[in-house]
């Protein structure tokens, strides 16, 4: 047998445990990716910075990181809404009032000056995706509020399917009903908060509630779920099947 056979076999193998161990492979790492953003404030709390900062630096890109629309965690609150927001929580505004960093003229290398708390000035944004809490308040996830519930409702989407009974009878939900259920109600929520703020200025600006951040983000997390591993499965399972019959041809017990 010759080297590229041997290697073209070796893959091939490789690429059939994937196929018939995909939902377990997904589910791992969306359950560690949901994992992590609760292991920063942890870290936090106990005093390893570094590696807490690392993992804010990591998810980052994925996420705005607003305190003012994260979860905190062994603080006063597990959320600090912003005032116009209209909850009976203490706001964002009070409890950051009197720290350096958020002092009307204290400037962020990329927002510029924070300027007035009350306002939504850049400086102010990048000021907040910054502060990653403290004592007083406790420390925020690595994912805001409407992240960390889509991905949970993924994990747990994908521990449902991975129930023999629901995975051979689910079917992807039809595409209607995963855009009126799954994208409309994430789109006003989230658009009609955007679209109050400059440089739009449509209408007067609003802070939509934690609890609709998470609501929406749940539904949204679920028909992503109920639409995607179906036809992951579908497509693993013809794949599975041709390179079964690959390595059938090739004389290969697998």
């Amino acid at each position: 047998m010759t080297q590229n056979r041997r290697t073209a076999i070796r893959l091939n193998l490789f690429l059939l445990r994937i196929t018939r161990n995909w939902l377990r492979i997904a589910t791992l790492i969306v359950g560690l990716y949901i994992t992590l953003p609760f292991a920063a404030p942890i870290l936090m709390k106990v005093g390893a910075t570094g590696p807490a900062r690392v993992l804010y630096t990591l998810y980052s890109p994925m996420c705005h990181q607003f305190a003012f629309r994260s979860f905190f965690l062994f603080g006063e609150q597990a959320v600090y809404p912003r005032a116009i927001s209209g909850t009976d929580l203490i706001p964002f505004e009070t409890e950051v009032a009197n720290l350096p960093q958020f002092a009307p003229t204290s400037v962020n290398p990329i927002g510029g000056p924070v300027g007035d708390l009350y306002a939504f000035t850049p400086g102010f944004q990048f000021t907040a995706r910054d502060f990653v809490g403290n004592e007083q308040m406790g420390y925020k996830l690595t994912l805001c509020e409407r992240d960390i519930s889509i991905y949970i409702a993924i994990f747990i989407g994908a521990l449902l399917y991975s129930i023999p009974f629901v995975r051979r009878h689910l079917r992807p939900v039809p595409i209607w009903l995963y855009v009126f259920v799954g994208l409309v109600p994430i789109g006003l929520d989230g658009f009609s908060q955007l679209f109050g703020y400059p440089p739009f200025n449509f209408w007067p600006p609003r802070e939509t509630l934690p609890i609709f951040r998470v609501v929406t983000g749940a539904i949204f997390g679920f028909m992503n779920a109920w639409l995607g591993l179906p036809y992951l499965e579908l497509s693993m399972r013809d794949t599975r099947v041709q390179i079964e019959r690959k390595l059938r041809r090739a004389g290969v017990e697998f």
